[in-house]
């Protein structure tokens, strides 16, 4: 099933939901932990019905759900086609479905809540080390390159962060980064708190989209979020 664009999933009008990293990301506020699995049951029974689940987290007072697509289709400007993980059209069915099962038992979304953290390291010889990495982070070769086009490493059980590689500028001192991927309404919010907290804004020339933050001591942080796949209206 081909990848849906950011303009297509503004389109689709998901307003429970966030586009971060690869996926659609939900949190609906629960009373209780037996409202919680009544809530997780029906998701269940949606995702049946459609072939298709969501990964779900449940917390102290809300549940966390992400939908991606192991086997979405990305198509290169050649025409090469990849697999890769990312947003098809069965998630945002599932989403649709997802937010009706939330409204049917009272539940409130807290769209603004939702987070992803990812690792990005800048090298020039990402096939060389990426293999280190797959080792470390995952204890498996296969985590190399696993639902991207290049040499990511991404653990099959979601228990550790992303890690993907920049050849962009190799001469920085610092090499690995932390990317803190957050709903565009409370990006402004983060920045300013990082800020009072005594960072520094470094780079903002692709804010709010990315904006890079600073410690007393350099190391540096990017915070990220798609603006152009924020539901429309």
């Amino acid at each position: 099933m081909d990848m849906l664009r950011s303009a297509q999933i503004a389109e689709a009008g998901l307003t429970d939901w966030r586009k971060l990293a690869q996926g659609l990301h939900a949190r609906y506020l629960v009373d209780d932990f037996a409202t919680a699995a009544r809530f997780v049951a029906a998701v269940g029974e949606a995702g049946d019905g459609l072939g298709h689940h969501p990964r779900v987290v449940i917390g102290a007072g809300h549940v966390d759900l992400e939908l991606v697509t192991a086997d979405a289709i990305y198509r290169a400007d050649d025409g090469t086609e990849h697999v890769v993980e990312w947003v098809t059209q069965q998630d945002v069915d599932l989403a649709r479905r997802i937010t009706e099962d939330a409204a049917d038992l009272g539940l409130t979304p807290d769209p603004a809540s939702v987070s992803e953290v990812e690792l990005g390291l800048d090298t020039a010889r990402s096939a060389t080390v990426a293999p280190v990495w797959a080792a470390l982070l995952t204890g498996e070769a296969e985590s190399q390159g696993r639902g991207s086009p290049g040499d990511e490493v991404r653990d099959a059980t979601v228990r550790v962060p992303n890690l993907w590689f920049d050849d962009g500028d190799t001469t920085r001192p610092q090499k690995l980064h932390v990317e803190v991927y957050v709903a565009p309404e409370v990006v402004e919010q983060r920045v300013a708190a990082a800020v009072a907290a005594g960072g520094t804004v470094v780079d903002d020339s692709e804010a709010p989209g990315l904006t890079v933050i600073a410690d007393q001591d350099g190391n540096t942080g990017v915070v990220c979020c798609d603006t152009s796949a924020a539901a429309q209206g």
